[in-house]
């Protein structure tokens, strides 16, 4: 057993371990706050769930939910451990975060291999909201229209093919009101005349070549976020150590 002396000079590195556990679960649980708050955003504002299904029905705001609980839940359990110092429950809060981070290290570098699949899906998934799209009950494609100030998937010529083209003409939430234009409903059904009063830009073009072109901060973000990971593995285990080798407990 160690003497009563090494035992109080080891006594400020727990503290001071303990205090930067805390707070980096903390910062932790308020992640998972986070994704919690924008999944139930997700379901309640379903704006871009046309980028990822077509009918109407996704998963994501589901997933986003429940990694945020989970990451709540842990978060929680992160603090409570490092309060209570208790060694198997600072490991088994490491061995969590290791989880979190080897699952990031696989989404990030699947995302990045598999990106052309992953983009010609989306744009398939695109064109076919694009197809069905009927004037009503598509307010999500319409609101991405205004917000973005694009025009069908490529440009406002994507929508030639569509039965709404058809019957009404491209949609009014093409008009390009930053030009101070007022679309009538013979202009938006000739391809000539809506040139000039309709927004250039093409919707998932614009979406695409945004994403491409700052590639490089999302990728510092992803490692920014697995580092993160890796400093709450290596306090857990540390003071998980500390604690065992120096038989300190608090009461």
């Amino acid at each position: 057993m160690s003497p009563p002396s090494a035992r109080l000079q080891t006594k400020p590195v727990i503290t001071c371990l303990k205090t930067f556990l805390i707070s980096y679960s903390l910062i932790f649980w308020f992640t998972g706050v986070i994704l919690l708050a924008v999944g139930v955003w997700g379901k309640v504002n379903l704006e871009f769930d046309l980028l990822l299904t077509a009918d109407k029905t996704t998963n994501a705001p589901y997933v986003l939910i429940g990694t945020g609980a989970i990451i709540i839940i842990f978060g929680l359990f992160g603090c409570f451990a490092t309060c209570r110092g208790s060694p198997w429950m600072l490991k088994l809060y490491a061995m969590f975060l290791i989880l979190v981070f080897l699952a990031e290290l696989v989404a990030g570098i699947s995302g990045f291999i598999f990106r052309h699949e992953i983009k010609a899906v989306l744009q398939g998934v695109y064109n076919k909201a694009e197809s069905v799209y009927s004037g009503k009950g598509n307010e999500d494609l319409d609101r991405i229209q205004r917000t973005l100030q694009c025009c069908g998937e490529k440009n406002y010529t994507s929508w030639v093919n569509t039965d709404y083209f058809k019957k009404e003409g491209i949609p009014k939430s093409c008009c390009n009101m930053t030009a101070g234009v007022n679309c009538t409903s013979a202009e938006l059904k000739d391809l000539n005349t809506a040139a000039s009063v309709v927004y250039q830009r093409g919707c998932f073009s614009l979406m695409t070549t945004t994403l491409e072109a700052n590639l490089g901060i999302i990728a510092g973000i992803s490692f920014g976020i697995a580092f993160f990971q890796l400093i709450g593995i290596f306090l857990a285990f540390c003071l998980s150590r500390y604690i065992t080798n120096n038989q300190y407990e608090m009461v």
